[in-house]
């Protein structure tokens, strides 16, 4: 006799939500929050981005994609002789805890690249643009798994195809992709090879041989930054007019997010031996100064107000996760205002006049710092 299984039958015995996650690692439930301040998983207007043009960039174009086609760190992301074994556990435990909270995130935010390119890739009809988007995921995809490699050797690992699935995703226009990731990806740079230059001269503050993957990694992130870049150059009109503001919004709160976020984190810094005002600081003179390729204005990161507003905002910070902490009714009002500081600060923030930047006649750029 056959047994026939019902459509609801099926029903009944998919697994819920809550049994889904507690299948799940406390890094992967990690790698799931969607706040301001975690990166986030993204969606977009594929037939849109079918639209990109490159004619007007053609030169540069091509001499990119032969670069990315060649894949000059295909063996990088392997272990050697250089991986040092550690024991994490023998870490202060407030730089393990936030040492691996750095590790989850940025796996987060590798990933949420790879899955971006690759849904670009395979959705789109523009050939040109979805080689690129080959490419590109292609690297985010090792970038993560390297990332997640380290995590499972401390019996931590992510499970990132969970993580695709059960992840919020967030719809943003194509500019404001193009816009968000070329920033994304630049200001990756900028971290990493930071943080690399900063190591060489303090070998004995390298407490884990990641970082000493940091520099060809951080140049695939430089080349993803250039295709940005070009995309962005081959439409005049996204670096003119009403998205200039549009510009000004993205870099604002771009570097807002990680001074704030770095400041969550300071035993992790203080054990890479860095002054975390300092070192953001660098990251942002060094971001803002190879974004001059393709917007028309920097932020002025010498006047003193910018400053007090990142600091404003790192303490209104402070004020929103007590009160998320406290919980409750008071701690919802307290919540509810303090976002409210945050917003009012940003604003603020907002209305400090920029510098303005004459488009070079070219685009490309080399990683040499």
């Amino acid at each position: 006799m056959n047994n026939h299984v019902s459509p609801v039958d099926l029903a009944d015995h998919e697994p819920t939500v809550e049994e889904r996650m507690a299948g799940v690692s406390d890094t992967t439930r990690s790698a799931l929050v969607s706040t301001m301040l975690t990166p986030r998983f993204y969606t977009t207007d594929f037939e849109e981005m079918d639209k990109i043009h490159v004619e007007p960039v053609r030169a540069e174009w091509d001499v990119l994609i032969a670069q990315m086609k060649s894949d000059p760190n295909r063996g990088h992301f392997k272990r050697n002789e250089q991986w040092d074994d550690i024991d994490i556990d023998a870490l202060p435990d407030d730089l393990r805890e936030e040492f691996i909270d750095f590790l989850v995130s940025s796996l987060t935010s590798e990933f949420s690249g790879c899955v971006l390119y690759k849904e670009m890739k395979r959705r789109g009809k523009n050939q040109e643009i979805c080689e690129l988007f080959g490419y590109m995921s292609r690297d985010e995809s090792r970038h993560a798994g390297f990332i997640n490699d380290a995590l499972k050797e401390f019996g931590i690992g992510v499970n990132m195809g969970f993580l695709a699935k059960a992840k919020k995703y967030t719809f943003f226009k194509p500019k404001f992709i193009y816009y968000a990731t070329y920033l994304s990806e630049k200001i990756g740079y900028a971290r990493y090879i930071t943080i690399y230059r900063h190591l060489e001269k303090h070998p004995d503050k390298r407490f884990h041989p990641i970082f000493k993957w940091f520099r060809e990694w951080c140049n695939d992130e430089f080349s993803h930054g250039e295709a940005f870049s070009l995309i962005i150059r081959s439409d005049k009109r996204l670096m003119e007019g009403m998205n200039k503001y549009w510009i000004k919004f993205f870099l604002l709160a771009v570097f807002a997010t990680m001074y704030v976020r770095d400041h969550m984190r300071p035993a992790f810094h203080k054990g890479l031996g860095v002054d975390i005002d300092d070192y953001d600081m660098k990251v942002f003179r060094l971001t803002s100064e190879i974004s001059r390729q393709c917007f028309p204005l920097v932020l002025d990161l010498d006047n003193p107000a910018l400053h007090e507003g990142f600091r404003r905002m790192e303490r209104i910070n402070r004020r929103v996760m007590a009160a998320d902490a406290k919980g409750g009714l008071s701690g919802k009002i307290a919540k509810g205002f303090w976002s409210a500081a945050a917003a009012v600060n940003f604003i603020r923030m907002y209305a400090i006049p920029t510098k303005s930047n004459t488009i070079p006649a070219t685009s490309r750029l080399q990683p040499v710092w």
